[in-house]
């Protein structure tokens, strides 16, 4: 691929999904393989610099050791192969004295807490560091063979998921054995070491894949070929590609402040559509959805936003032809006695006060009727952990906690078990048709609802998750599913609930409170019906949109993959499920 070809995939590029990334990727191999900037034939070549610096470092080291560096093997990258005019080929060895870092023994107090900064790999976050989480003593220095850098100095991790990190160190400072430091030799511009040493942090990576820890050696590095450009060309390359990342970031903040103003421009759209009080404001509202569809709705993830909004309308009454008989609401609530009744008269539950509705600002269809939870269902309280059941007969079931309950849906691969009382597995069991309602955790988790559809024999609640039943047959379980965890729910239990920092939690009287809407049992099951189908086209739509920026995706690097011969390696992901 030449300049043109790139110019003109530029644009592809920079809009497909880590795009901006590849970007970036792109000016350091242009950078390090003499393209960024024109070559100047007057000045001194690399050839000069090269003696020079393999001169000063033979002194030293004759001075140290009287031996020179052992190197291991070739590890020549083939893009070093093919260099400028002016560019000589060397080891990363050659360009600095390397050293890497130790960690002081933990039980010896007195080597910590000193004055001299102590970097670990995970701090290697920006071009330049200068406070360390962490300090060491001069003790500490002297005894456990630790490097002491000086400012300029440039870094690189070594070892685990951070391989390859780089940083110019701007103050005094060791660090652990995690990291590698190299002080670059008189000639060799620090900021165009650290740009080279990013430029390969995949092949970097790749040098430390296959262990249970990947890590590279001090030895893998140094022995690492890169072009070396003359003095003034390494400063006029490090200026272009501070400008060219100067661009990016404008770039990236410009998609970021795009994407901003599509998310709200769609959620004020579809706030409209669901807040419609009429027929004629729905159909104004969709006509706007549809008119900037396209504009609006990019990513897979914005469909979510779609099925949220189509689940408010669907409690609203406003997916379907409404009829005009209201459902029986004293029968439901007979019915709901009556199975209370009999669990009070079976021990099951103890009486309890009747509460009254909450207050319902939400409007629904005239002939539906709003009554609050507690007089259409049964509300039960889990099994709490840690109880005293010494002298009593003991089984163990496994149980569902918080983290089992999502909306819709359970996760079921990791439940644990619990003791209790084999006399109240009755009360705690679950059974098919039960709705599950989650008492709290943070802010998104109060009142996630589900239905139980069985599979897990004896297999019982925990005290942060109510169980609900529904006995009346005018009420179907999948329409107060959907109610609880639609914004009508989710909002209602967010305002109920006792909220600290990032948690939140409700309690069964708030729970037993919610104000239900009732449509006839017909009507739940036309909306039910209508907005499965819909849900199932915005799947079907999500899975299109995802596979288009997989694509997309796949696309950029092949371009930025036959520009400059790097393999991306970028994992896909899966197509998320649909909530």
């Amino acid at each position: 691929m030449d300049a043109q070809q790139f110019l003109a995939a530029f644009g592809y590029i920079a809009n497909a999904p880590g795009g901006v990334a590849r970007l970036r990727e792109m000016v350091l191999y242009l950078a390090i393989s003499g393209k960024i900037v024109q070559q100047d034939l007057s000045e001194e070549h690399a050839e000069k610099l090269l003696q020079r610096i393999r001169q000063h470092a033979a002194n030293v080291t004759s001075k140290k050791r009287g031996k020179s560096i052992k190197k291991i093997g070739n590890n020549q990258n083939s893009n070093e192969t093919n260099i400028p005019p002016g560019w000589v080929i060397v080891e990363l060895g050659e360009v600095g004295d390397w050293g890497a870092g130790s960690t002081p023994p933990r039980n010896n107090p007195l080597y910590y807490g000193g004055s001299i900064p102590w970097f670990k790999s995970g701090e290697l976050k920006s071009d330049y560091i200068t406070r360390a989480e962490e300090h060491i003593s001069e003790l500490a220095l002297r005894e456990c063979s630790l490097r002491l850098n000086v400012a300029g100095d440039v870094l690189i991790a070594m070892y685990g998921a951070n391989i390859g990190q780089c940083s110019i160190v701007g103050i005094e400072s060791t660090t652990n054995q995690a990291v590698c430091a190299c002080t670059p030799y008189e000639g060799v511009s620090n900021r165009f070491l650290l740009l080279t040493l990013r430029a390969k942090t995949r092949y970097f990576m790749g040098l430390g894949a296959g262990g249970a820890q990947p890590n590279i050696s001090k030895e893998k590095i140094i022995t690492t070929h890169i072009g070396l450009p003359p003095t003034e060309e390494q400063s006029r390359i490090v200026a272009k590609v501070d400008e060219l990342m100067a661009l990016c970031d404008r770039l990236e903040a410009q998609q970021q402040a795009r994407r901003k103003l599509q998310n709200a421009l769609r959620q004020s759209t579809l706030q409209a559509v669901a807040s419609a009080a009429s027929p004629h404001e729905l159909q104004e509202g969709w006509k706007r959805l549809a008119d900037h569809f396209g504009q609006l709705f990019t990513a897979p993830e914005d469909v979510d936003d779609v099925i949220a909004g189509l689940k408010s309308l669907a409690i609203r009454g406003l997916l379907t032809e409404t009829s005009e008989i209201a459902p029986d609401l004293s029968r439901i609530k007979a019915d709901c006695a009556q199975l209370r009744d009999q669990y009070i008269s079976d021990g099951l539950l103890r009486r309890q006060k009747l509460v009254g509705m909450a207050e319902c600002e939400t409007i629904y269809p005239d002939h539906w009727v709003i009554t609050s939870f507690d007089e259409v269902a049964v509300v039960i309280g889990g099994i709490t952990k840690g109880r005293d059941l010494r002298g009593r007969q003991v089984i163990v079931c496994p149980y569902l906690a918080v983290a089992n309950v999502q909306r819709g849906y359970f996760k079921l691969d990791a439940l644990k078990t619990i003791e209790i009382a084999a006399d109240e597995l009755e009360k705690y069991r679950v059974q098919e048709g039960d709705l599950l309602i989650t008492e709290g955790g943070d802010w998104d988790k109060v009142g996630r609802t589900a239905i139980w559809r069985g599979g897990v024999t004896n297999c019982l609640h925990q005290n942060h998750v109510f169980k609900a039943r529904v006995p009346s047959k005018l009420i179907l379980n999948e329409w107060v599913e959907l109610v609880f965890n639609s914004d009508v729910g989710r909002d209602y239990f967010a305002g109920a609930s006792k909220q600290t920092t990032n948690l939140a939690s409700i309690n069964m009287t708030q729970l037993r409170s919610f104000p239900l809407p009732i449509p006839p049992r017909e009507e739940q099951r036309r909306i039910l019906s209508v907005l499965t189908r819909l849900i199932a086209q915005c799947t079907e739509w999500r899975q299109l949109r995802h596979r288009k920026e997989s694509l997309s995706a796949l696309l950029a690097n092949a371009f930025v993959s036959a520009f400059t011969n790097i393999t991306t390696g970028q994992q896909q992901k899966p197509t998320p499920p649909h909530p």
